[in-house]
């Protein structure tokens, strides 16, 4: 027998009033909240609706590709757009979200399936960024930008502070993309080779190919980290050929 969503909200009160004294941010709408902590693969399991994160883990991703520039343009008016890139992909890929959603806790209350609650899904980057880009689109949803933006810059802004140079060189992405086109004005491009699993545990496996020819290859539980991957191994090889 399925639960729904309000039944969710009440037998996980103390959880979320726990989330939001982590986060600074109370919810007006506890839904909103709730629903960014549901995985698809507990959805499928439990939710008679078989609503889940995803929805709002895609409008999270853009709010927070929108409030980090926004901070970054702030923070370093001067520097070159290039560079800004590098930094806001570092900030907000999927090692560095996991990293924020550990921050405050986020995987403790995670509602997942049994199988991926048994392979120890609640400290897994993917989901843990996920479920991250989610907690960011359901403060925008409640609060509006101004309360997703005070939400950022609350758990963003020492990171930026404090690591700039080092995130300007994580990001593989950003700088293949850059050397490429600084090389032969044109970047690389990313094909999706295979795309295997479960439907709540995919594996991608992308290439990093560049005038038809394969510069490296990434495969993991996101196209975004199988892309950093593959652009990491283009790096090396792009290297490599000119030593």
């Amino acid at each position: 027998m399925g639960t729904t969503l309000a039944a969710l909200i009440q037998d996980n009160e103390e959880g979320l009033q726990e989330v939001q004294e982590r986060i600074g941010y109370r919810f007006s709408d506890l839904r909103l909240l709730q629903l960014a902590l549901v995985h698809s693969s507990f959805a499928f399991e439990r939710l008679d609706d078989g609503r889940h994160n995803e929805t709002q883990e895609f409008l999270g991703d853009a709010v927070l590709d929108l409030t980090v520039g926004y901070i970054l343009f702030i923070r370093f008016p001067e520097m070159r757009e290039g560079k800004l890139t590098r930094i806001r992909s570092a900030l907000v890929n999927e090692s560095g979200l996991a990293e924020r959603a550990r921050e405050i806790d986020l995987g403790k209350y995670l509602l997942l399936g049994k199988g991926e609650s048994a392979a120890h899904g609640h400290d897994k980057p993917s989901i843990l960024a996920c479920a991250y880009e989610a907690l960011v689109g359901a403060i925008f949803l409640d609060g509006g930008y101004d309360a997703a933006l005070v939400f950022v810059r609350r758990f963003f802004e020492s990171h930026i502070d404090g690591h700039k140079e080092e995130l300007v060189s994580a990001d593989p992405k950003s700088a293949l993309q850059e050397l490429l086109q600084e090389r032969f004005n044109e970047g690389p491009e990313y094909v999706l080779v295979q795309e295997e699993g479960p439907a709540h545990a995919r594996l991608f496996s992308i290439a990093a190919r560049f005038q038809g020819e394969e510069l490296g290859a990434g495969k993991a539980s996101s196209k975004k980290e199988a892309e950093q991957q593959a652009a990491r191994m283009a790096l090396a090889t792009l290297q490599q050929r000119s030593t």
